[in-house]
């Protein structure tokens, strides 16, 4: 192996300071404190105005609604999220590709645009959102992690997700970091080192999509595009105490990722929003179907969004939720627990109907899924990280590549797929059997689960909420209910 990795790690680094360099005056006074001081979560706003404040500390569904009504230009909500982004690489190194001077000069044309016509561009017009960086977007490297790929993966086009936001007005400003690999619960690649959560450096903001959730969580971002397989959305979130959605698979927009996996169908991914409110990920995923992303991706499902699911028809008052206190292998720590008991307490309080949720096959599932992740035994991401030594994540999953490193026939694969559709299918009765144990005898409408089994100083303690499959709304609009008990339970 050669050590040109830390060359190319070298340069990036530098062109990313580079192009921060041309804002002086958006460094942080003073520059990043000393390792030893772990929460730095108020740095990257100290510097702002009382106006540049107000507009970062509101979620992106009230900022496109203040846009719309021109109490802020594009050019002065642009600026702010600039420089909180700018504050917040600083501190905890969640940036990869940096293009701010794009995005004032499209913001500069939205409100030109809002001006001339007294009409917005689109839904999200103004709104500044930041993409994962395996994610591509037009004209910027797509390393994803990898240095065998930086400043060969210059995308020449945009991800179908991007080319929707742009449409709706958004104004793109940044690329935030992945792992290596991006089969890791934490942020860590050799071109940029390590992500750090900014509530306390000695933890990590999660992974895959640390980048993201470093970022929102000190209000760098209004709302962020992430990606899920089994929880690269969902554990930053929860780990920031912010709100994510994997959607369904085949719901929305997945063409115009760059990873290592690519063409494995066995288990496939979700693209998906992390935001500061529940409301903002039906925002997101309103606007992405509004679009219609299957007439140029074929592989989603003509499924438009309906909102008035999320905002209450069809919902039972009375909702029949399951608690799934942990996963059979796993206990959660004292604080996850006591929010799991809090969480029921709120809802048998306000009404609504309580089980447990008995865990079902965990450990073999993980059996299934380590097989189905390295069909071909590994190679592709062996061959990518030829001149790329592992991070320790990545050597931890690369030593649960089954079968001896060796690929999988064709015929093993039809057996593998067979056992993942019968194990869907004792999930989906797992589910339907419920309906045994509710006051209502139907099925439970959702589950709540524990999400992370440890817990540490200033860190979050977040909870999960399953719906059905395709049932995206509704899970969007039982949450709007289980907030409301919680709120209830604290009043």
């Amino acid at each position: 192996m050669s050590a040109g990795w830390k060359s190319v790690s070298e340069r990036k680094i530098a062109d990313r300071a580079a192009l921060l360099n041309e804002h002086p005056d958006w460094h942080l006074r003073g520059g990043a404190p000393p390792a030893g001081v772990l929460d730095v979560s108020h740095l990257p706003t100290s510097q702002l105005s009382g106006r540049e404040r107000e507009i970062v500390h509101q979620d992106a569904t009230a900022l496109v609604h203040a846009l719309r009504e021109r109490r802020y230009s594009a050019v002065e909500v642009a600026t702010a999220f600039c420089r909180v982004a700018a504050g917040a690489q600083a501190v905890c190194n969640c940036l990869t590709e940096v293009f701010f001077a794009e995005a004032l000069q499209r913001a500069a044309e939205l409100d030109a645009h809002l001006a001339e016509t007294g009409c917005v561009v689109g839904p999200l017009h103004g709104l500044p959102v930041s993409i994962k960086d395996h994610i591509l977007v037009r004209g910027q490297d797509t390393a994803a992690g990898y240095t065998a790929w930086a400043y060969r993966t210059r995308a020449s086009r945009d991800a179908v997700a991007v080319d929707i936001l742009r449409r709706a007005g958004a104004v793109l400003y940044v690329k935030t970091a992945n792992p290596q690999t991006l089969l890791s619960l934490e942020t860590n690649n050799n071109i940029y080192g390590r992500t750090l959560n900014p509530f306390n450096r000695n933890l990590t903001p999660g992974g895959s999509s640390g980048g993201e959730s470093a970022l929102i969580s000190v209000h760098g971002s209004p709302l962020g595009v992430g990606t899920d397989i089994g929880g690269s959305i969902r554990i930053p979130a929860g780990y920031m105490g912010l709100y994510g959605l994997k959607g369904s698979v085949a719901r929305m927009p997945h063409a115009g990722l760059l990873g290592s996996h690519d063409g494995m169908d066995a288990i496939l991914g979700a693209l998906g929003p992390i935001a500061t409110s529940a409301r903002d990920l039906a925002l997101f995923c309103r606007t992405m179907l509004q679009y219609e992303p299957w007439r140029v991706e074929p592989a989603l499902l003509e499924l438009p969004w309906r909102q008035d699911i999320v905002d209450g028809a069809g919902i039972p008052d009375r909702l029949a939720v399951a608690i799934m206190w942990d996963d059979g292998c796993v206990a959660p720590h004292p604080p996850i627990l006591d929010a799991l008991k809090a969480a029921r307490d709120a809802l048998v309080a306000a009404g609504h109907d309580v089980v447990d949720w008995a865990p079902l096959d965990h450990q073999e599932a993980w059996e299934l899924i380590r097989k189905l992740y390295f069909l071909d035994g590994g190679e592709e991401y062996r061959a990518t990280l030829a001149d790329d030594p592992p991070v320790p994540q990545t050597e931890w999953i690369l030593g649960q590549v089954p079968n001896g490193g060796a690929p999988f026939s064709v015929a093993e694969i039809f057996r593998l797929n067979v056992a993942r559709e019968a194990l869907r299918a004792r999930v989906l009765h797992h589910w339907n059997a419920t309906a045994a144990r509710t006051a209502s005898g139907r099925p439970v409408d959702a589950v709540l689960s524990p999400w992370d089994p440890r817990t540490y100083d200033n860190a979050s303690v977040s909870l999960q909420l399953i719906g059905r499959r395709l049932n995206e709304e509704r899970v969007l609009g039982m949450l709007h209910k289980v907030e409301a008990a919680l709120r209830a339970s604290r009043a």
